[in-house]
């Protein structure tokens, strides 16, 4: 069956925007009086939501501490959001070949859509700063439903928008959470190698297919040799 309609994670997949992220979450955790974090800490702490980025900032690990008190992590979360829109996503930029390649697929009538965890209030202006905002049919946050991905509420909620089947859909992204979420949708996935995986080969999880670069993308919807 063919392809009809493809859904793309945003951080590590179309965008690097670790550079930002890592200055607002550092710029955070020192207010706070905790340790500085580093960018290639930052990598690794990507993809599963703004709280648990900001929760692993405070505790320097991959597993949020347990020490670290509700209030506190609220508290960390709002101000890790105002300084994040402060950054104005200027250190933030498409990997290669990324506008071409939604360009094409969206000439060949392809819906395309973007499923983050992400939260919602930053991803239109981010799409529309890099020039790729026309190209979507949907923008869905992380905080669009009440559960993100590996959960595969927003890939069934386009299922059910646009009446396709799971065979039907594509899910292209850079780590282990969109391998699980097109998995647990019952859809094929495209998984990328550049991105942020927790420090993890994205081969791992599984994907139905693997690839250094976006534009092979194409091949698989038959637009490119």
């Amino acid at each position: 069956m063919t392809i009809k309609l493809i859904a793309f994670d945003l951080d590590g997949t179309l965008l690097d925007s670790v550079p930002d992220l890592a200055v607002a979450a550092d710029q955070t955790v020192q207010a706070l009086g905790f340790s500085s974090v580093a960018e290639e800490q930052v990598r690794d702490y990507v993809g599963n939501g703004a709280d648990l980025l900001i929760g692993r900032a405070l505790s320097q690990s991959m597993q949020v501490s347990a020490e670290l008190s509700p209030e506190l992590l609220k508290r960390a979360r709002v101000m890790f959001d105002d300084n994040y829109g402060k950054t104005g996503h200027k250190n933030s930029h498409l990997y290669p070949n990324v506008r071409d390649t939604l360009n094409t697929l969206h000439q060949a009538g392809y819906v395309l859509a973007v499923v983050t965890n992400k939260p919602s209030q930053f991803v239109p202006d981010i799409l529309a700063q890099h020039e790729i905002d026309g190209f979507f049919s949907d923008v869905l946050g992380g905080d669009a439903f009440t559960e993100k991905k590996p959960n595969p509420m927003p890939l069934n909620y386009l299922l059910e928008k646009y009446q396709v089947s799971p065979e039907q859909m594509l899910m292209v992204g850079d780590s282990k959470n969109d391998i699980l979420a097109a998995k647990n949708a019952g859809c094929a996935s495209f998984g990328l190698t550049y991105g942020y995986n927790h420090g993890e080969p994205i081969e791992q999880s599984q994907p139905t297919y693997v690839a250094d670069n976006v534009s092979e993308l194409l091949k698989i919807v038959n637009l490119a040799e």
